[in-house]
């Protein structure tokens, strides 16, 4: 079987200091007989911003799950910010854990606490911060998502895209290094999908936070990535700038893909 590709994703021009953030080594990842992530490599640097497309099972989400630590490598071994997250203990897992932020599908937001409290609980359980101090955070961020008049409210009484919003404002609450996106607009009202992308594009243009993101809005990804990686059965079979890579593909696999859905 040939050797897995590798994707790198390089420093900026114009960032010196730029350094790898995230890497994957022979990455293996298996369910049952299905090998969803087959010897991957693949590296990114701090404050780039990688967007990872493909068809579904190709082992996109894998790697975002990987990286929350909510699934375990068969094979292979994954660096975040110098620290070895596998394989490693249980207790330094958590402490890289805290590095990284994630926005999934489904909101996640837990329905029985107001949305000031679904922002604070984990810098305050998980960080230690201050309520007080969480308190103020968690506002700012809802004043950047453009819900600062919804501090007091349940989740329930939002839209969908406002709960999105909470889920990114309760993402970046945490001041990961990474933050992973998981088609965060795949389960909203086609009038909601905009706003969210906005808000994303804002904080991408914003901020120098990392960012990993699955998507199937090519339209976003051309417009955020440094660097977009094609997916096939667990591999990367090709990787670029978003302009070579949606103008201008080279693997015939990544040209049916976007002609299918773009």
């Amino acid at each position: 079987m040939p050797k897995a590709a590798t994707a790198t994703v390089d420093g900026a021009a114009g960032r010196p200091g730029s350094r790898e953030l995230i890497r994957l080594e022979q990455v293996t990842k298996r369910f049952g007989d299905n090998t969803v992530l087959d010897r991957l490599d693949f590296s990114v640097d701090a404050g780039k911003h990688v967007t990872l497309i493909g068809p579904s099972g190709s082992g996109k989400t894998t790697i975002l799950r990987l990286l929350m630590t909510l699934t375990k490598p068969d094979e292979g071994t994954i660096t975040v910010d110098g620290e070895q997250l596998f394989p490693a203990p249980e207790k330094r897992c958590r402490e890289v854990r805290k590095k990284i932020g994630m926005v999934f599908q489904q909101f996640n937001l837990f329905p029985n606490m107001t949305v000031l409290r679904n922002i604070t609980e984990a810098p305050v359980t998980v960080l230690g911060l201050p309520r007080q101090e969480a308190e103020a955070r968690a506002r700012e961020l809802l004043d950047l998502v453009g819900l600062a008049d919804k501090c007091d409210v349940r989740p329930t009484q939002l839209s969908g895209g406002q709960q999105q919003r909470v889920a990114i404002a309760r993402a970046l609450a945490m001041r990961p290094r990474v933050l992973l996106l998981d088609e965060v607009t795949s389960a909203l009202d086609p009038e909601l999908v905009a706003g969210v992308l906005d808000l994303l594009r804002d904080i991408a243009r914003s901020t120098d936070i990392t960012m990993l993101c699955v998507t199937h809005e090519m339209s976003f990804a051309r417009d955020i990535s440094d660097q977009v990686l094609m997916f096939d059965s667990g591999r990367v079979i090709e990787s670029g700038p978003p302009e070579k890579l949606f103008g201008d593909p080279d693997h015939e696999r990544t040209r049916e893909f976007l002609s299918a859905v773009l």
